[in-house]
């Protein structure tokens, strides 16, 4: 049996049927987009038991794509915050009704922070207090379910603050993810360092990764080996990492997902 690791992907409900003798002879990660939605997390049923009936007889470890539109973690309006905490506790509803071990929540972290967090004594203590006062019951609840929170570099440029976050919460209900094309829109875009120290400085906090490729330009989405991204950098630094994260490729063409994942088994350097 090879050691390499064996990726998964993010798949719709609806796309399940297409690529499930791939997904289910390996027992592989999966990550359900749908529920980054407010509309199907306010009506997620008819989802949960379409995934439910698609996935039965499968035992990999799922994930889903938490809430993200209309709001950052860092909200610092008390009367705003319960609005995103509840939307928050809903995705932690369909983990639980799916045994979903895992969430992707998106960092509030962007350049400006880079340039400006250090401008005013305290302000980055602020912000990542900030960030925990909003994740505080979905963290206690995350822990309670078996639930893993993952951060995932959007805009960041620097990878420390979101492992400060991390550090700070010190839950394992709370750890780091990569977006492989975040990371390098990053660093061709605003001096970011490259994708593989994004994971290397992850170490055993690194929950998840989303691999993607890209030309560095903009958020592609790209199937694997249709960018530049430097695809044995990037394994090299999770090999160092003493973690078993979810590597979850996340492409905008479903029908081009196994096509990745063999441009890696190629390469030698996955499965």
């Amino acid at each position: 049996m090879s050691d390499l690791p064996v990726i998964g992907a993010q798949l719709s409900v609806l796309d399940l049927g297409r690529h499930r003798d791939w997904l289910f002879a390996k027992d592989r990660d999966l990550e359900l987009p749908e529920f980054c939605m407010g509309d199907i997390l306010a009506h997620p049923a008819p989802f949960i038991e379409m995934a439910q009936k698609a996935l039965d007889g499968w035992h990999g470890r799922l994930g889903i794509h938490g809430p993200f539109a209309g709001f950052e973690l860092d909200v610092k309006d008390r009367e705003i915050r319960p609005v995103v905490q509840r939307r928050i506790d809903q995705a932690l509803d369909v983990c639980e009704a799916l045994g979903a071990v895992q969430m992707v929540l998106h960092s509030p972290y962007d350049r400006w922070d880079a340039c400006n967090l250090d401008r005013t004594p305290g302000e980055r203590a602020k912000r990542i207090s900030a960030i925990l006062d909003t994740l505080e019951p979905a963290l206690i609840r995350a822990r309670d379910i078996g639930v893993q929170i993952v951060l995932e570099n959007i805009r960041d440029t620097d990878p420390a603050d979101r492992l400060a976050v991390v550090a700070a919460a010190d839950t394992p209900a709370l750890a780091l993810s990569v977006d492989t094309g975040h990371a390098h829109w990053a660093h061709w875009v605003d001096g970011a360092p490259p994708v593989d120290r994004f994971i290397s400085s992850a170490g055993a906090r690194l929950g998840h990764v989303h691999l993607q490729d890209t030309d560095g330009w903009a958020d592609r989405h790209w199937p694997l080996g249709e960018g530049n991204i430097v695809w044995p950098a990037v394994f090299k630094a999770l090999a160092g990492c003493d973690a078993q994260p979810h590597l979850i490729v996340e492409i905008n063409e479903f029908d081009k997902v196994e096509d990745s994942v063999a441009h890696l088994e190629a390469l030698g350097l996955a499965q």
